[in-house]
């Protein structure tokens, strides 16, 4: 039983929902925007460095869930999906997934980004599983808090295998992961199969001296066709 997993923000979409997402809430004023985008913009920067506290990041990015009414959320979910996902929208990451589901692959997202603003996006993908950082709910209200250990950096490898404890018929079979980040090299250096997607340059540095395979899901059709060579 092989497995297809991919990393989500900047390599299924051509952006970082998360980020989007606190963008999204200052835009729409659902919280204070100059500290709001200025933390969300630290925050983010952090990450694309490779060095994020992801507890202090989760304790910002999660809170206005927790303030916010299941119907306000709900609401912005749609917009956001509407507005902001569909820009971003990679048709050849579709083309890539098909790909592994016609060859009988069973298709994971692993994501840092909070299940509450991914689920959608991997819903419309149609995948089979995805594996996010999770909001912690209380008698069905979010807490402001995270649950279970996070989805990010050696999180995933953790998290994977916590899935693969579950699930022991994948645990023997190939693994493919694509991702375009730093932050993901420890699950990369996992898999049999690890593909940088429209890396970060220090991803690209590591693909390259590893010999790993580099590929582009926002380029043109004769770019793209690599992406299907395995």
């Amino acid at each position: 039983m092989q497995l297809a997993i991919f990393d989500l923000d900047n390599t299924l979409i051509g952006g970082d929902s998360d980020h989007a997402w606190g963008e999204f809430l200052v835009t729409r004023e659902c919280v204070d925007g100059d500290r709001f985008r200025s933390e969300n913009d630290r925050f983010y920067r952090d990450y694309q460095r490779g060095d994020l506290d992801i507890f202090a990041y989760l304790a910002f990015a999660l809170e206005p869930l927790a303030q916010l009414s299941r119907g306000q959320l709900q609401n912005l979910q749609r917009e956001f999906m509407h507005e902001v996902i569909s820009d971003i929208w990679l048709p050849h990451a579709e083309t890539l997934i098909q790909r592994h589901r016609d060859a009988g692959h069973h298709i994971m997202i692993i994501t840092a980004t909070n299940r509450f603003v991914v689920e959608p996006i991997a819903t419309r993908l149609g995948v089979d599983t995805l594996l996010a950082t999770e909001p912690e709910e209380v008698d069905g209200e979010f807490t402001g808090r995270v649950a279970g250990h996070p989805c990010f950096q050696e999180g995933k490898v953790v998290r994977l295998q916590q899935w693969l404890d579950q699930y022991p018929r994948y645990a023997e079979g190939e693994k493919w992961f694509y991702s375009d980040s730093i932050n993901d090299l420890p699950l990369l250096m996992q898999v049999e199969h690890p593909v940088a997607v429209d890396p970060d340059a220090q991803l690209r540095d590591e693909a390259q001296a590893r010999g790993w395979r580099v590929i582009s899901l926002r380029g043109g059709q004769e770019d793209f066709a690599s992406a299907l060579r395995w």
